[in-house]
């Protein structure tokens, strides 16, 4: 199987659902729903102190809490996600649909380990229901959505349901060097 192949596979296994139902559903209950999407390299931010927008140049995971380097009129300032907000275009992916995942090892992933920021990190919009869990979905169309994104995901994810390549050696001589000696 091929990693193209691996990774349609892993997403054909995801629960889609329409993202107007998510926003119906959200709206009869905001207090239950919230957006988890992290900050990213390239995101445009408001930066409260400074009552201006730049855009996200470099982050720092090193601290307990990341750092942001925000590129505002030619000057950087480091912030930190308490004093930025990310401008959004709107409440919910321009995508119709989005997703949930269809294996609690993906669940987990996603609650336990790193899996909000890596996802954020690879275009996704990522959004928490208290009772449901994760929903997430991608904010943009009109281009391949694997090569942007389900494959880099299946990649970051450590993921290796597909052959791997081989690599086929060219050998000028014989390995045993024929049949010499023998009688």
């Amino acid at each position: 199987m091929t990693k193209q192949e691996a990774a349609e596979r892993w997403v054909g296994e995801f629960n889609a659902v329409p993202a107007r139902m998510l926003e119906v559903l959200r709206s009869a209950d905001m207090e239950s729903w919230r957006e988890a999407t992290m900050p990213c390299v390239g995101d445009t931010v408001y930066y409260y102190p400074a009552n201006d927008c730049g855009e996200i140049t470099h982050i720092d995971f090193e601290d307990e809490q990341a750092e942001y380097t925000i590129n505002i009129a030619d000057e950087k300032v480091i912030a930190t996600a308490d004093n930025i907000e990310v401008e959004r275009y709107s409440a919910f992916p321009a995508w119709g649909t989005m997703w949930s995942f269809g294996d609690p090892c993906d669940d987990h992933w996603m609650e336990e380990l790193d899996g909000v920021q890596v996802m954020s990190n690879h275009g996704f919009r990522v959004y928490e229901h208290d009772e449901f869990g994760y929903f997430f979905g991608i904010d943009g169309a009109g281009y391949n959505f694997y090569e942007h994104h389900w494959l880099p995901l299946y990649d970051a994810r450590g993921l290796e349901w597909h052959e791997q390549e081989r690599v086929l050696l060219h050998v000028n001589e014989p390995v045993f060097g024929g049949m010499g000696g023998m009688t």
